[in-house]
């Protein structure tokens, strides 16, 4: 039998041992998941939203924000859950920010993008993000000059909202089957521009946002702009007027520089150099898209208004810049748009006509010319407008040319 340890060295012994089994308990026991948290006070609040955020396991100071900005009758958790965003945070490390409004602010649970309360630079819910924002740099260390912001229907126009009164914010910006800024200023109003296209000149709307901060000289955010082209709720004329709207003020042409096919039915115009790109979704309707699986470009779950086609999120998140040092180029195979080889031919003529000559389509009553998808208004004989054809199937408004 081996000899009995002094009583004292015994004892030290046994705190030692115990000492190193609770830090071997330490180490091994995992750390709890982050997850998306509601934030009980983040400054003045004019539009009496509620802020939830989520900040990834081990996420550091001067890292990226993406505010991601509900549609009506959905809230924060579930567009946390589905949209897709939680899988690209995690992985560089980003923090999101998730307002949300609620039946007391609109019957529906839609952000006010038409009430001028509500879309004006420090008034209403506008306000009350840009104070998220200011809460989420000053307390999560997040990085001021990469905020970005995203959002669906509602709050798809929340975002061009967001981008057009705080250019100063936002680097870029994310519009899904949503409306141009003041495209309304009033419930009436909204429902126009909703289900018909407004006429409007690129620089009328450009106008907007340029007197959404008078007096603003600095650069203006990047934008992508993502439409369903069976989406009935908002229609694809609103793409088209986003697109008119953001390279008026980028400064770029309303025709693309390229475009290419993606997964999903998707076609991809960029304009200029990559300052604004519109995505086109053959057959999709009124919805955020997404891609379930676990592809590096899949993302986001199906459910009601997220649709299974191609994953917005990864191709966000590439367009930002979020996924590595440098905003890599677009994905998919480019196609340089084709110069003009044709007569520059100018024909007026109803809408109809020009539907049934080729030279245009019609989409839920309404008319848009081939190649341009410039709004032409109503599909019957008694709208009549010039036409211009300036490509191959590519028709312009020339309303005055001929």
């Amino acid at each position: 039998m081996a000899a009995s340890l002094p009583a004292g060295l015994l004892r030290i012994l046994l705190t030692l041992s115990l000492g190193l089994v609770g830090a071997a308990t330490a180490t091994t026991s995992p750390a709890r998941a982050a997850s998306l948290v509601q934030v009980g006070s983040f400054g003045g609040n004019p539009g009496n939203l509620t802020m939830f955020s989520y900040r990834p396991d081990g996420s550091a100071a001067g890292r990226p924000l993406v505010v991601l900005l509900h549609g009506c009758t959905q809230n924060a958790s579930g567009y946390f859950a589905n949209s897709g965003w939680r899988k690209y945070a995690d992985q560089s490390g980003f923090t999101l920010v998730l307002p949300q409004t609620s039946s007391a602010n609109n019957s529906s649970s839609c952000f006010n993008w038409f009430q001028t309360g509500d879309t004006t630079r420090g008034q209403g819910e506008a306000a009350s993000i840009r104070a998220m924002v200011a809460y989420a740099v000053s307390t999560y260390g997040t990085d001021p000059a990469r905020v970005y912001v995203s959002g669906l229907s509602a709050g798809g126009a929340m975002s061009a909202v967001m981008l057009a009164t705080y250019p100063d914010v936002f680097a870029g910006g994310s519009i899904g089957a949503g409306l141009a800024y003041r495209c309304a200023a009033s419930l009436t109003q909204a429902s126009t521009c909703q289900y018909g296209p407004v006429s409007k000149t690129p620089q009328q709307w450009g106008d907007l946002v340029r007197g959404a901060y008078s007096g603003y000289s600095g650069p203006y955010p990047r934008v992508a702009i993502w439409q369903g082209l069976s989406d009935y709720t908002v229609v694809p004329a609103n793409a088209t007027q986003l697109r008119d709207q953001w390279t008026n003020v980028r400064g770029v042409s309303q025709s693309p520089t390229s475009t290419r096919s993606l997964t999903g039915g998707t076609s991809l115009k960029v304009y200029g150099s990559d300052v604004v790109r519109v995505y086109e979704i053959t057959g999709m309707g009124h919805g955020l898209p997404v891609d379930p699986g676990g592809a590096a470009d899949q993302c986001g779950n199906a459910a009601a208004y997220f649709l299974d086609t191609i994953c917005s999120a990864y191709h966000d998140a590439q367009f930002f810049g979020l996924t590595g040092g440098t905003t890599p180029p677009p994905t998919g195979t480019p196609t340089p748009t084709p110069t003009p080889t044709v007569p520059q031919t100018c024909v007026r003529a109803s809408n109809y006509a020009h539907t049934t000559a080729g030279r245009a389509y019609q989409s839920g009553g309404y008319t848009y010319a081939n190649g341009s998808n410039d709004a032409m208004g109503l599909w019957n004989t008694l709208v009549t407008h010039g036409l211009k054809q300036t490509g191959p199937n590519h028709w312009v408004l020339a309303d005055g040319q001929c």
